[in-house]
């Protein structure tokens, strides 16, 4: 029976998001109460299961998802994305933009939301293919690639970062084995692909170009830039590295694993941005408060879908489907890792947001984590591969990259969807790969 109430569920929120066009976070919250009632819980019960769900999933996030926001905002106001990509195209020169661009895109996108990062650099790829004559998607498509591949697997994005949280693995683990397997999955579904389309001869959308201008005085040092945009991936990575190599207890390891945490890392960048990209740059602080709660506020939303997906979970779990699931698995032998990658794959065909689906198949999953064999890390990462799968015209990404490269449907399904398959498909990969060296 839960197993069947899970299915209901989940196409009834199927039916809510794509037929009825309904927000996602009001969707998980009507499927949420009706797998509670169909699992046998009381009105009452299921509404604080609900409840618990949303609080758990949000006291744990809020803080990330704010400061997240706010970094994105100081790079994007700063100018902090158009001086690095500028200096990576000073220093390896015209036949290697794509790679700067495939660069820039990787650096910025790692604080930085999919949407957020690729506005704020989409007219430097307009300029660059004009200036340059490169094909529009030849530089596009790899932008693209490492723009959702951060997205996709790396803390501290949204979903990567609440899934972790969810199966209990170390956060700045899974963001190291997640940088190993993003650099093939980015070249693969960045530069390669790319190679195929580089006669698309499409130009910028007329009515869409509008690039911001920028004097070289009001634009911050490069080392400022770069700085302040991987100030929290290195004091993450830096943590990670010291938790593997020393014993835990010492002063040192505290003092790392203290400032490697997401919430901490973040809020300090943050604040170093405040100086750097803000203060320094000669704006006062009102309006960089004005910003960092214009970025709030951008953010609520998706905060919002996040702990629908929490409500999801927990509702879930309360009603007897994790335990129904952990026999049903148990009885199929299915790998951990690709039970993980499949529930997350189908659920982003589907829905179209690789965020829901991320959270919605962590939830699913859950109850086998601990039994699985499987580190937690790979298996968040897992997910993350699987929730950037068969994106179509479900996805807000879809029609992004249609409208803001002036590509046709067609080209769009050609191009998009089959890089964030090849994505999908190369982090299965690199997880299954990285099981094995780790056992």
């Amino acid at each position: 029976m839960p197993l069947l109430v899970l299915a209901a569920s989940i196409l009834l929120l199927l039916w809510l998001t794509i037929r009825l066009k309904m927000n996602a976070f009001i969707a998980l919250l009507i499927a949420s109460f009706a797998a509670g009632i169909l699992n046998g819980l009381p009105p009452d019960a299921a509404m604080k299961s609900i409840l618990k769900g949303l609080g758990d999933t949000l006291g744990s996030l809020v803080i990330i998802l704010m400061f997240g926001a706010m970094l994105g905002k100081q790079i994007e106001e700063s100018g902090a994305a158009h001086t690095i990509s500028h200096a990576l195209t000073r220093m390896l020169g015209k036949r290697r933009v794509q790679l700067s661009v495939l660069v820039t895109g990787f650096l910025v996108g790692l604080p930085m939301m999919y949407s957020a990062s690729f506005m704020v650099l989409i007219p430097l790829v307009y300029t660059l293919s004009t200036t340059t004559g490169l094909p529009l998607m030849y530089l596009g498509i790899p932008l693209s690639a490492a723009l959702s591949v951060t997205h996709g697997f790396l803390p501290p994005h949204p979903a990567p970062a609440a899934v972790a949280i969810m199966f209990k693995a170390d956060v700045n683990r899974t963001l190291l084995y997640g940088l190993v397997l993003a650099i093939p999955a980015t070249i693969l579904a960045g530069p390669v692909l790319a190679l195929f389309f580089r006669k698309f001869r499409n130009q910028p959308p007329p009515d869409l170009y509008r690039p911001r201008e920028f004097r070289p005085e009001e634009l911050p040092g490069l080392g400022v830039s770069l700085g302040t945009t991987l100030l929290p991936v290195l004091l993450m990575l830096a943590g990670a590295v010291i938790t593997l190599t020393m014993k835990t207890g010492g002063r040192l390891a505290s003092a790392a694993q203290f400032l490697s945490d997401p919430n901490v890392a973040l809020f300090l960048a943050v604040l170093v941005g405040f100086y750097t990209l803000g203060v320094r740059q000669g704006r006062n602080m009102e309006t960089l408060m004005k910003d960092a709660a214009a970025a709030v506020g951008g953010a609520a939303l998706i905060m919002l879908v996040i702990a629908g997906g929490g409500a999801f979970k927990q509702v879930l779990l309360d009603g007897g489907t994790g335990e129904a699931i952990k026999a049903f698995t148990a009885r199929l032998r299915l790998s951990p890792i690709l039970l993980a990658w499949g529930t997350a794959a189908l659920l982003r065909g589907a829905i179209g947001s690789a965020t829901v689906a991320a959270i919605t198949a962590a939830g699913i999953v859950l109850p086998m984590v601990p039994s699985s064999g499987v580190a937690p890390e790979l298996l968040v990462l897992a997910v993350g591969a699987g929730s950037v799968m068969f994106s179509h015209f479900s996805d807000g990404g879809f029609w992004m990259f249609k409208e803001y490269y002036n590509v046709s449907i067609k080209q769009t399904l050609q191009m998009w969807t089959v890089m964030e398959t090849v994505i999908g498909l190369a982090g299965l990969l690199g997880v299954l790969l990285l099981d094995r060296l780790l056992r």
